[in-house]
């Protein structure tokens, strides 16, 4: 008897999932053709803004993003000629990077211009061929990002520390831990990413003292593979003890740090339910 696959995550969960690893308010979305710099070609992907952060997603039923940029500190937004007349290509520039953006036509290309300039100017553009509607929506998402940054600025010294280091992944906000922490076992991890693969691919865990953590994953190159690698508390810091150590800030980047290595084919475990499965304090048994 063959096992049941695991139901589709319905768009509320996605929803609900990418607010909860990104705890950043969604303004627009749609596809989009991107080229960074160390990209060799254009990547196709299903694009988020939220805040002033573009998220982006290697399809348009992933909960967890495969690359981000932060457009805050945009320099300019310039047009670029395209030799398909049905899109647009625009260039975003950033202090220390240039990227190229694509669009599928050329409406949600003034869109995509227009909500961008709007988030990073504080302005609603003038120079944007959009329906009153869509001019409707740039003031309301004006005003919620003006909201947003003021509350930011009330935050205590201690959170916009934080956020001034580099860049915090995964952030729950009523969560200090990453979404694929659990309080389990070295085995029970193990089981919970071999039965589950649809999941996620790693798992945030205690470690064998109270001070420090473990990564376990499960790796898919000829045959799948379960891995654990040691994560110390130095300090305020963090090292991955691998050949050549890694020291990073936090947690959440610990969890980006894999995920980027092995470009996105590590995914954080998330279980998919309202209840996060009794603080993520569960038996194994939960799951099967």
């Amino acid at each position: 008897m063959m096992a049941k696959k695991p139901p589709k995550p319905a768009p509320r969960r996605i929803f609900q999932e990418r607010l909860k690893i990104t705890a950043l308010p969604l303004y627009f979305e749609g596809f989009l053709l991107v080229k960074r710099s160390e990209y060799q070609e254009f990547k196709h992907y299903w694009t988020e803004l939220r805040g002033t952060t573009l998220f982006f997603y290697n399809d348009k039923k992933s909960t967890t993003y495969f690359d981000k940029l932060d457009i805050i500190d945009l320099t300019c937004l310039t047009e670029q000629n395209s030799n398909d007349k049905n899109c647009a290509q625009f260039t975003i520039v950033l202090p220390k990077e240039e990227v190229q953006l694509k669009t599928e036509n050329t409406e949600s290309g003034e869109e995509w211009r227009g909500f961008i300039l709007t988030v990073t100017e504080l302005s609603v553009p003038q120079h944007v061929s959009l329906l009153p509607g869509q001019v409707i929506r740039l003031h309301e998402v004006l005003e919620r990002e003006r909201k947003r940054r003021i509350e930011t600025e009330q935050l205590p010294s201690t959170s916009l520390e934080k956020e001034r280091e580099p860049i915090e992944d995964y952030v729950d906000v009523l969560n200090p831990m990453p979404a694929c922490f659990y309080t389990v076992s070295r085995k029970e991890a193990t089981e919970m990413l071999e039965k589950n693969p649809s999941l996620g691919s790693m798992i945030l865990r205690p470690g064998s003292d109270s001070r420090n953590f473990s990564i376990t994953i499960r790796q898919e190159i000829d045959v799948p593979k379960i891995k654990h690698y040691k994560v110390m508390s130095i300090g305020k810091n963090y090292t991955i003890e691998l050949e050549k150590p890694v020291t990073l800030p936090n947690l959440f980047s610990v969890i980006d740090y894999f995920m980027k290595e092995t470009r996105g084919n590590l995914r954080p475990f998330i279980y998919p339910t309202d209840e996060t499965l009794e603080t993520k304090g569960f038996p194994v048994t939960s799951l099967k």
